[in-house]
Protein backbone atom coordinates (compact mmCIF):
# COMPACT_ATOMS: atom_id res chain seq x y z
CA UNK A 1 0.00 0.00 0.00
CA UNK A 2 1.76 3.11 -1.34
CA UNK A 3 0.97 6.09 0.84
CA UNK A 4 2.06 9.95 -0.24
CA UNK A 5 3.75 11.20 2.82
CA UNK A 6 3.59 15.41 1.94
CA UNK A 7 6.32 17.75 1.90
CA UNK A 8 5.13 21.28 2.05
CA UNK A 9 8.29 22.80 4.22
CA UNK A 10 7.10 22.21 8.04
CA UNK A 11 6.66 18.77 9.77
CA UNK A 12 8.35 15.89 11.32
CA UNK A 13 7.99 14.28 7.82
CA UNK A 14 10.97 11.15 8.91
CA UNK A 15 9.77 10.22 12.12
CA UNK A 16 6.09 9.74 10.53
CA UNK A 17 7.85 7.91 7.23
CA UNK A 18 9.68 5.31 9.74
CA UNK A 19 6.74 4.95 11.98
CA UNK A 20 4.15 4.24 8.54
CA UNK A 21 7.15 2.19 7.39
CA UNK A 22 7.11 -0.02 10.76
CA UNK A 23 3.32 -0.09 10.10
CA UNK A 24 3.41 -1.55 6.84
CA UNK A 25 3.06 1.38 4.40
CA UNK A 26 5.30 1.71 1.47
CA UNK A 27 6.58 5.50 2.06
CA UNK A 28 6.81 8.15 -0.67
CA UNK A 29 7.83 11.53 0.85
CA UNK A 30 6.71 14.47 -1.97
CA UNK A 31 4.67 17.03 -2.94
CA UNK A 32 4.76 15.65 -6.94
CA UNK A 33 0.90 16.10 -7.40
CA UNK A 34 1.71 12.72 -10.24
CA UNK A 35 2.81 10.94 -7.50
CA UNK A 36 0.27 11.84 -5.56
CA UNK A 37 -2.26 10.90 -7.73
CA UNK A 38 -0.71 7.51 -8.28
CA UNK A 39 -0.69 6.75 -4.40
CA UNK A 40 -2.90 4.87 -3.15
CA UNK A 41 -3.47 6.70 0.25
CA UNK A 42 -2.26 10.19 1.67
CA UNK A 43 -0.74 11.65 5.10
CA UNK A 44 -0.22 15.29 5.76
CA UNK A 45 2.15 15.17 9.03
CA UNK A 46 2.34 18.62 10.88
CA UNK A 47 4.50 20.36 13.21
CA UNK A 48 4.97 24.03 13.72
CA UNK A 49 2.54 27.28 12.86
CA UNK A 50 -0.11 26.84 10.48
CA UNK A 51 0.67 30.23 8.87
CA UNK A 52 3.85 28.87 7.58
CA UNK A 53 2.18 25.58 7.02
CA UNK A 54 -0.47 27.32 4.85
CA UNK A 55 1.90 29.13 3.10
CA UNK A 56 4.07 26.09 2.11
CA UNK A 57 1.51 24.25 1.34
CA UNK A 58 0.00 26.53 -1.09
CA UNK A 59 3.52 27.45 -2.75
CA UNK A 60 4.27 23.38 -3.25
CA UNK A 61 0.71 23.26 -4.67
CA UNK A 62 -0.20 20.50 -1.64
CA UNK A 63 -3.32 22.70 -0.59
CA UNK A 64 -4.84 22.07 -4.62
CA UNK A 65 -2.91 18.32 -4.03
CA UNK A 66 -4.65 17.28 -0.95
CA UNK A 67 -8.44 18.77 -2.58
CA UNK A 68 -8.04 16.10 -5.77
CA UNK A 69 -6.43 13.27 -3.33
CA UNK A 70 -10.17 13.91 -1.58
CA UNK A 71 -11.81 13.48 -4.06
CA UNK A 72 -11.03 9.37 -4.62
CA UNK A 73 -8.71 8.04 -1.54
CA UNK A 74 -8.04 7.82 2.03
CA UNK A 75 -6.59 11.25 3.85
CA UNK A 76 -5.18 11.42 6.90
CA UNK A 77 -3.75 14.50 8.74
CA UNK A 78 -1.66 14.83 11.88
CA UNK A 79 -1.74 18.15 14.32
CA UNK A 80 -1.41 20.69 12.43
CA UNK A 81 -2.17 19.02 9.38
CA UNK A 82 -6.01 18.91 10.85
CA UNK A 83 -5.72 22.55 11.97
CA UNK A 84 -5.69 23.19 8.36
CA UNK A 85 -8.73 21.24 7.34
CA UNK A 86 -10.82 23.77 9.15
CA UNK A 87 -12.00 27.35 7.40
CA UNK A 88 -9.56 29.18 9.63
CA UNK A 89 -6.99 29.35 12.72
CA UNK A 90 -7.16 32.42 14.59
CA UNK A 91 -3.45 31.82 15.31
CA UNK A 92 -1.06 34.73 14.65
CA UNK A 93 -4.55 36.81 13.82
CA UNK A 94 -6.87 35.12 11.48
CA UNK A 95 -4.95 32.47 8.97
CA UNK A 96 -7.61 31.38 5.61
CA UNK A 97 -7.02 27.64 5.90
CA UNK A 98 -8.49 24.20 3.25
CA UNK A 99 -11.90 24.45 4.52
CA UNK A 100 -12.33 20.86 4.27
CA UNK A 101 -14.52 21.29 7.80
CA UNK A 102 -16.73 24.05 8.93
CA UNK A 103 -15.39 25.17 11.74
CA UNK A 104 -12.11 27.35 13.26
CA UNK A 105 -8.85 26.57 15.29
CA UNK A 106 -8.93 28.50 18.70
CA UNK A 107 -5.93 28.85 21.30
CA UNK A 108 -5.99 26.89 24.75
CA UNK A 109 -6.91 29.41 27.22
CA UNK A 110 -4.52 30.49 30.25
CA UNK A 111 -7.23 30.85 32.72
CA UNK A 112 -8.34 27.03 32.42
CA UNK A 113 -7.81 24.52 34.84
CA UNK A 114 -6.97 20.95 34.50
CA UNK A 115 -6.79 18.81 38.03
CA UNK A 116 -7.12 22.46 39.86
CA UNK A 117 -3.88 23.55 38.31
CA UNK A 118 -3.97 25.93 35.39
CA UNK A 119 -3.02 24.43 32.26
CA UNK A 120 0.36 24.56 30.98
CA UNK A 121 0.41 25.86 27.26
CA UNK A 122 1.67 24.47 25.06
CA UNK A 123 -0.06 21.53 26.03
CA UNK A 124 2.60 18.40 25.56
CA UNK A 125 2.73 14.87 26.80
CA UNK A 126 0.58 12.07 27.03
CA UNK A 127 -3.06 12.20 27.70
CA UNK A 128 -6.20 10.05 27.84
CA UNK A 129 -8.33 9.68 24.42
CA UNK A 130 -11.84 9.01 24.64
CA UNK A 131 -13.77 7.20 22.19
CA UNK A 132 -16.88 5.13 21.76
CA UNK A 133 -16.76 4.26 18.20
CA UNK A 134 -16.65 1.25 16.29
CA UNK A 135 -15.37 2.70 12.88
CA UNK A 136 -12.55 -0.02 12.00
CA UNK A 137 -9.80 2.93 12.23
CA UNK A 138 -10.32 3.06 15.96
CA UNK A 139 -10.25 -0.99 16.12
CA UNK A 140 -7.74 -1.66 18.93
CA UNK A 141 -6.93 1.79 20.49
CA UNK A 142 -10.34 2.60 21.98
CA UNK A 143 -9.13 3.52 25.82
CA UNK A 144 -5.33 4.21 24.63
CA UNK A 145 -3.29 7.28 25.29
CA UNK A 146 -1.76 9.58 23.04
CA UNK A 147 0.83 11.96 22.60
CA UNK A 148 0.48 15.91 22.34
CA UNK A 149 2.09 18.97 21.60
CA UNK A 150 0.39 22.05 20.52
CA UNK A 151 -1.30 25.12 21.79
CA UNK A 152 -4.28 25.56 19.43
CA UNK A 153 -7.31 22.98 18.91
CA UNK A 154 -10.06 22.69 16.78
CA UNK A 155 -13.55 23.51 16.95
CA UNK A 156 -15.92 22.19 14.65
CA UNK A 157 -19.30 24.16 14.13
CA UNK A 158 -21.71 22.11 15.03
CA UNK A 159 -24.40 23.91 14.06
CA UNK A 160 -23.45 22.97 10.40
CA UNK A 161 -25.29 19.65 9.34
CA UNK A 162 -22.18 18.94 7.26
CA UNK A 163 -20.54 18.24 10.70
CA UNK A 164 -23.07 16.17 12.18
CA UNK A 165 -21.21 12.62 13.68
CA UNK A 166 -17.70 13.60 12.65
CA UNK A 167 -16.32 14.04 16.33
CA UNK A 168 -15.00 10.33 17.27
CA UNK A 169 -12.71 11.30 19.72
CA UNK A 170 -11.98 13.96 22.27
CA UNK A 171 -9.75 14.68 25.20
CA UNK A 172 -9.84 16.59 28.45
CA UNK A 173 -7.27 19.26 29.22
CA UNK A 174 -8.85 22.76 30.44
CA UNK A 175 -11.56 21.80 28.49
CA UNK A 176 -12.97 19.05 26.55
CA UNK A 177 -11.39 19.36 23.09
CA UNK A 178 -11.65 17.27 19.62
CA UNK A 179 -8.83 15.12 19.10
CA UNK A 180 -9.91 13.19 15.97
CA UNK A 181 -12.56 13.34 13.85
CA UNK A 182 -13.57 11.16 10.85
CA UNK A 183 -15.62 12.65 7.64
CA UNK A 184 -16.19 10.66 5.10
CA UNK A 185 -12.29 9.62 3.57
CA UNK A 186 -10.68 11.63 5.76
CA UNK A 187 -9.12 10.96 9.27
CA UNK A 188 -7.58 13.57 11.09
CA UNK A 189 -6.06 13.48 14.98
CA UNK A 190 -4.85 16.26 16.62
CA UNK A 191 -2.20 14.05 18.80
CA UNK A 192 0.70 12.73 16.90
CA UNK A 193 0.60 8.90 16.25
CA UNK A 194 3.90 8.24 15.47
CA UNK A 195 4.86 9.42 18.92
CA UNK A 196 2.61 7.57 20.70
CA UNK A 197 4.24 3.91 20.22
CA UNK A 198 2.16 1.21 20.03
CA UNK A 199 -1.38 2.46 20.42
CA UNK A 200 -0.04 4.83 17.64
CA UNK A 201 0.84 1.92 15.23
CA UNK A 202 -1.73 0.31 15.34
CA UNK A 203 -3.42 3.57 14.02
CA UNK A 204 -1.11 4.12 11.28
CA UNK A 205 -1.76 0.32 10.78
CA UNK A 206 -5.39 0.92 10.57
CA UNK A 207 -5.42 3.53 8.27
CA UNK A 208 -3.04 1.68 6.11
CA UNK A 209 -5.45 -1.12 5.91
CA UNK A 210 -8.88 1.29 5.36
CA UNK A 211 -10.66 0.73 2.57
CA UNK A 212 -14.01 3.45 1.58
Amino acid sequence: MKVALLDYGVGNLYSVANALTVAGADTVITNDPHVIRQADKVLLPGVGAIGDAMHHMRNAGVDVAVKDALRTKPVMAICVGMQAMFDYSTEGGRVPCLGVIAGSVERFDESWTDNGSPIKIPHVGWNAVHTDTDHVLWEGCRGEHFYFTHSYYCKPDMTDARNAGIITATCDYGTTFVASVIKDNLFITQFHPEKSHNAGLRLLKNFIEWRI
